[in-house]
C-alpha cells in the first residue's frame, strides 16, 4: 500500500488568482511548522511542486525523511490570463467563463489557462508514477488547494462540484491511501 501524505503549501497571503505565479510561503510559524512535521511519519519520501511556496515548506519537512526532486505536475492550476488578477476582476472580465469555471467545473478553462479535467489529468499521471515507483512507501507530497483536491475527488469518488466544497487548509494533511488499484480516504484537511 502507498501512503499519500498530501500537505498545502505554506500560506502565501496572495488575495488575487495564483497558480503558476511564483510567489513565497510565509513560514514564519514555527510551532504550527513542528506541529506539521511531528504528525508525519519519519523516514517518508518528500516531493513537492516546483514553485517556490510548495518547495520551501517541503525543506521544513525534510530532515528526516528523503527528499525527491521538485516536480511540475504538482504545480497549482495554470490560471492562464486570469493569474494576478482578483476574483471580482476575472468575474466582470469573463463572466460566463468564470462562472462555468466554478459551478460547471469540469472543462472550463481560463483563457491560456487549464481546466480542472487538464489539472486532474496532469496530476493523477504523476501520483500513479511516483505510486509504480514507490508501492509500499509513505509519500509526503506538498502541493496546491487544486492539486489536492483533485486526488480527494479521485480516492472519495465525488463530483468536482461537491469535491470543491471541502477545504483544504495552507499547512493542512490530507491522508488518501491507496492499494491493489483501489483508493481510500483517510482524513481530509487535517490540521494538527
Amino acid at each position: 500500500m502507498t501512503v499519500w501524505h498530501w500537505v498545502r503549501h505554506g500560506p502565501t497571503h496572495q488575495k488575487s488568482f495564483c497558480g503558476w505565479r511564483d510567489v513565497p510561503a510565509d513560514l514564519s510559524d514555527l510551532a504550527r511548522i513542528a506541529r506539521l512535521d511531528a504528525a508525519l511519519p519519519p523516514g517518508a519520501l518528500v516531493v513537492a511542486s516546483d514553485l517556490i511556496r510548495a518547495s520551501a515548506t517541503a525543506d521544513t519537512l525534510s530532515a528526516t525523511r528523503r527528499r525527491l526532486p521538485d516536480d511540475p505536475a504538482l504545480r497549482e492550476f495554470n490560471f492562464g490570463a486570469w493569474e494576478g488578477l482578483g476574483f471580482a476582476e476575472v468575474s466582470t472580465r469573463d463572466p460566463d467563463l468564470s462562472r462555468a469555471f466554478w459551478d460547471g467545473v469540469g472543462d472550463a478553462a481560463p483563457p491560456d489557462g487549464e481546466s480542472w479535467n487538464m489539472l486532474s489529468a496532469r496530476v493523477s499521471a504523476r501520483v500513479a508514477a511516483l505510486g509504480r515507483a514507490h508501492p509500499q512507501d509513505h509519500i509526503i507530497a506538498v502541493a496546491h488547494f487544486g492539486v489536492i483536491l483533485t486526488q480527494v475527488q479521485i480516492a472519495a469518488n465525488l463530483t468536482a462540484l461537491d469535491t470543491l466544497a471541502h477545504d483544504i487548509a495552507n499547512l493542512s494533511i490530507t491522508e488518501l491511501h491507496h492499494e491493489s488499484g483501489r483508493w481510500h480516504p483517510v482524513r481530509i484537511n487535517h490540521l494538527p
